[in-house]
């Protein structure tokens, strides 16, 4: 089964609010399902398991660039289309693609876009507006707009057929083993690459000997870059597999950093 060009084009304008529904725990999945749904409800029939389990699968983590997010939908449709056919794949294999292309992808697409083809059309855009001429807002959008679509346009197509090329003949084969498993150590990396650039937590602590004075965090930073984070991180993850609400979670992170941010003016912790 192909999925129609109506159904694809469904696919990409729904890709358009991908961020419309943002939040801090699951970011982009909401939007992500979205723009999958049209496609997921012709591979499978309505109302039936494989739908049901489908569905469930996409409402995971995801965060990319928003340029590139069609590309990785042609794909996941492709896989999903093939899981279809083949029952016995591991629906897990799709949702470790996905995870392992995000982080690249989200690398890629904001140093192009926001890093270089909004700079680039900010610098012509203002020079000409501030000469007066009305041609710069509208240069702006275009340098920034025209690559942005034929991106997404392209994306999706060339992810679709790539991915349909790619399952038709890893099927059998024994190597959608083998991607599956690379894809979940990649995906693994991804997740501890964000752990370090997206969770910040430091301390304040100093220990005083005399006239010195040695910041508590040195330590951490010698024993190892970025360990309060990581075990901030597995702290969390540790309350959240034992049932506890990402919201109250939140609220309780919330909660203990004004708490610290309060000790700390007092100079509680000082030696």
């Amino acid at each position: 089964m192909s999925l129609s060009k109506k159904t694809l084009n469904k696919t990409l304008w729904r890709s358009l609010p991908l961020q419309g529904c943002f939040n801090y725990e699951r970011q982009q999945a909401i939007g992500w399902l979205y723009g999958l749904v049209p496609g997921l409800k012709e591979i499978y029939s309505e109302d039936s398991e494989g739908l049901k389990e489908a569905l469930t699968r996409h409402t995971s983590f995801y965060n990319t660039s928003p340029q590139f997010t069609t590309f990785i939908q042609g794909i996941v449709l492709a896989m999903e289309e093939e899981k279809s056919k083949n029952p016995d794949m591991d629906g897990e294999a799709i949702v470790a693609v996905r995870t392992a292309l995000i982080g690249p992808l989200a690398g890629i697409g904001d140093s192009l876009f926001f890093g270089t083809l909004r700079t680039i059309g900010l610098g012509i855009g203002l020079q000409l507006a501030m000469e007066g001429n009305y041609l710069g807002p509208i240069i702006f959008w275009l340098i920034h707009n025209i690559p942005h679509y034929l991106c997404r346009v392209y994306g999706l197509k060339w992810g679709y057929e790539q991915g349909v090329t790619m399952m038709s003949g890893a099927i059998g084969s024994g190597i959608i083993e083998e991607v599956t498993m690379g894809t979940k150590i990649v995906g693994s990396m991804v997740v501890g690459c964000m752990i370090s650039s997206m969770v910040k937590v430091s301390t304040s602590i100093t220990l005083k000997f005399g006239d010195l004075v040695y910041p508590i965090q040195n330590l951490f930073d010698a024993l190892m870059p970025n360990l309060l984070p990581i075990l901030f991180t597995f702290g969390c993850y540790g309350l959240v597999k034992k049932g506890v609400s990402t919201t109250k979670i939140m609220l309780g992170i919330l909660v203990l950093a004004i708490a610290l941010v309060w000790l700390e003016s007092l100079s509680f912790f000082a030696a």
